[in-house]
């Protein structure tokens, strides 16, 4: 079973009240290293143009890059360093679409293709046309919300920018025919702000709520996953995503979303008790 990650790397930057740190990172980055560490084929699609993200990455011989014109970069600062589900986040809003004749030009290599994951960083990284050719390929397709909603605010300094959340026209095409979706509560009141969990042709949809847990809405059935606890809490980015790859990881194997999202809490409250992306505690 191969699984094709298709994303943006981001140059972050992550700042608490005692520490200021760069390091890769992108929700492909992330999710890459959980189907690593479980042996799961895959093949990471991704765009950037700083070269330096790569020499960390978990295995390169699983990186398909496209070299653009411009690199995501992200400042992720954690106020209270006893509570990370508090972060203040700014962007470059890079403007590097994924475009569908690029994707044509490195899928055609792959040779099965069993599922894709989309990881939009903002609205303009997956146009519908290129969003709806890969809905051709009849495969599960994942994807990762919160990219569409986000738009630039306030200027912080010469590049980057605060970051809102708002409603994307487009986001109906993009969303309909989509096997799964992953977003947070907060964006779930924008994409959801009916309650209507069933205005879209989406299979499930999981909500991450950060030390809360989640839940998973399958047939109008909600599912409460539980959080698991963590004594030493060391760094949250990218939790999300490691929850987002874990989740699909068991998911594709099982016909048991409760127990994918156990599972993706679980590793997710792992990747907590390390800087940096998920390293197995096995």
């Amino acid at each position: 079973m191969t699984i094709v990650v298709i994303g943006p790397l981001t140059q972050d930057q992550i700042i608490t009240s005692n520490s200021k740190t760069s390091a890769a990172g992108g929700a492909s980055y992330f999710q890459s290293f959980v189907f690593e560490a479980f042996n799961m084929d895959y093949v990471a699609v991704a765009n950037f143009n700083n070269l330096d993200l790569i020499k960390d990455f978990p295995n390169l011989g699983n990186l398909i890059p496209i070299v653009g014109d411009d690199t995501h970069y992200f400042i992720n600062e954690y106020p209270e360093n006893d509570n990370l589900d508090i972060r203040k986040q700014y962007s470059n809003f890079a403007d590097i679409p994924l475009l569908k004749n690029q994707l044509e030009f490195v899928l055609d290599d792959i040779f099965e293709i069993d599922a894709f994951i989309l990881n939009p960083l903002n609205r303009n990284d997956f146009p519908v046309e290129t969003v709806d050719y890969l809905k051709t390929f009849n495969v599960p397709i994942y994807l990762s919300v919160q990219g569409f909603l986000r738009l630039p605010d306030e200027k912080i300094d010469d590049k980057n920018y605060s970051i809102k959340l708002e409603m994307y026209n487009d986001l109906e095409d993009i969303l309909n025919g989509v096997t799964g979706i992953f977003l947070d509560e907060s964006e779930a009141k924008i994409v959801f702000d009916d309650g209507n969990y069933n205005k879209y042709d989406i299979d499930e949809i999981v909500i991450t709520n950060g030390s809360d847990g989640s839940r998973i809405i399958v047939e109008s059935d909600e599912i409460k996953i539980e959080a698991v606890e963590v004594d030493n809490i060391m760094d949250a980015t990218g939790c999300g995503d490691t929850y987002m790859a874990a989740y699909i990881l068991k998911r594709l194997l099982l016909d048991s979303p409760k127990e994918a999202g156990e599972f993706a809490s679980l590793i997710a409250s792992e990747k907590l008790m390390s800087f940096g992306p998920y390293k197995s505690l096995i």
